[in-house]
């Protein structure tokens, strides 16, 4: 006969499964919340700890993916379109990959990022060397929304629209960041010389100052245009402050000084809290034989090694390219102690040589007026790296806000 267990062992067990069941499903609720967050907190790098991206080194791989661009870019500047202007070599150009030190660099997914960009907007403010980074980025973005259109309000120099998120990105040209004006021979200021450019060192050119709050992100860079060349002795740059000249009188690079500390002074006042601010340090200049005026060449095949960086960019060599550390090193000092990020794409495009547009610019006649070009970057080229870089950044930055 059977052994009938109590009424009250039945109520036990029962009690019992169901409590297990309600542990269980506990259990992986929390499990799986844990892995969600820890699937959201991973660095955007493939690596968990903090990385350098600036620091590493180029490696050829033949096989890589190819750009995300072409010739046919609608937002490309004639002379940095190196494909479309039969330029020598842009296969292999775009087969070297940098390697960060410590991690690897992932590859921007232009929808990935205007996604999480959605409803924000991104400025670029300085001289053509920014301009250069602003078209790559306009075709590389282009890749996920290819109904974006050409956008010149408020003041920009060149732009883009992305409609798909809402997205704007575009590049006002202040190539001194601070405002400056010519004054022609005859006027008072202008005594013994051809003319003068007169620079208010306290005020900010009027191309980006009224639009800051227009933009979630902004990347500011100046220096390419501070040289000799650029403002020789018989017209050279006059520096004003309070509306009168700074006496004693300084020269160009002094007042690169004052205008730096001047400006990072305004940003860190004027500029809206909520804007993340970058600042790109010198894109770096490969003239060999000369300057841009004396019949300067680089015409490369591949990038320069490590050891010969310093023959190229050492101050101490007093080389055709020196001014980019030299301009670098009073960049960072007057950036030191402010919330201004630092973008160092110098050292990893120092490297970089073999890049350049040269003598492929599009138009005839140009070398022969302007000489080869070994400032600018081909596109596509060395600044989708810079993009690649920017956009880890921001994205790492704006979701820890």
């Amino acid at each position: 006969m059977p052994l009938k267990l109590p009424s009250k062992f039945h109520y036990l067990i029962l009690l019992s499964l169901f409590l297990i069941y309600l542990y269980s499903t506990s259990f992986l609720r929390q499990y799986s919340t844990q892995t969600t967050t820890t699937t959201i907190s991973t660095p955007l790098s493939s690596t968990s700890t903090p990385c350098n991206f600036f620091k590493g080194r180029w490696v050829l791989e033949p096989k890589s993916p190819k750009p995300l661009y072409d010739e046919n870019c609608p937002f490309h500047r004639n002379a940095w379109n190196c494909i479309r202007n039969k330029r020598e070599n842009m296969g292999l150009i775009n087969s070297w990959r940098w390697v960060p030190k410590d991690c690897d660099l992932i590859r921007i997914d232009p929808e990935v990022f205007l996604g999480f960009m959605r409803h924000r907007n991104i400025g670029f403010v300085g001289d053509s060397l920014n301009e250069n980074f602003l078209v790559s980025f306009l075709c590389v973005l282009r890749a996920a929304d290819a109904g974006a259109k050409k956008w010149k309000k408020k003041g920009a120099w060149r732009g883009a629209y992305f409609p798909k998120f809402n997205v704007t990105v575009a590049y006002h040209r202040a190539v001194l960041l601070a405002k400056y004006e010519w004054k022609p021979k005859g006027s008072a200021v202008a005594s013994g010389l051809k003319g003068i450019y007169r620079v208010d060192v306290d005020i900010p050119a009027d191309d980006w100052a009224t639009v800051t709050d227009f933009y979630d992100v902004i990347i500011f860079n100046t220096g390419h245009w501070w040289g000799y060349d650029k403002f020789p002795k018989e017209t050279p740059l006059v520096f004003y402050r309070d509306g009168k000249p700074i006496l004693p009188s300084l020269d160009l690079f002094d007042g690169l000084q004052v205008v730096l500390q001047s400006m990072v002074s305004y940003i860190q006042k004027d500029v809206p809290g909520k804007t993340l601010k970058f600042w790109r340090l010198q894109s770096p200049r490969h003239f060999y034989g000369g300057d841009w005026n004396q019949n300067g060449s680089c015409l490369f095949s591949e990038p320069l090694k490590e050891q010969e960086l310093a023959m190229w960019f050492d101050p101490s060599n007093n080389g055709v390219n020196k001014e980019e550390r030299m301009v670098n090193n009073m960049i960072e000092k007057a950036l030191h102690g402010t919330d201004i990020q630092i973008l160092d794409f110098s050292h990893l495009s120092e490297f970089r040589a073999d890049a350049h547009p040269a003598v492929w610019l599009g138009k005839k006649d140009a070398v022969a007026v302007w000489g080869q070009d070994c400032m600018h970057w081909c596109l596509p080229g060395v600044p989708d790296t810079w993009v690649d870089i920017l956009s880890i950044l921001i994205r790492n930055m704006l979701d820890t806000r």
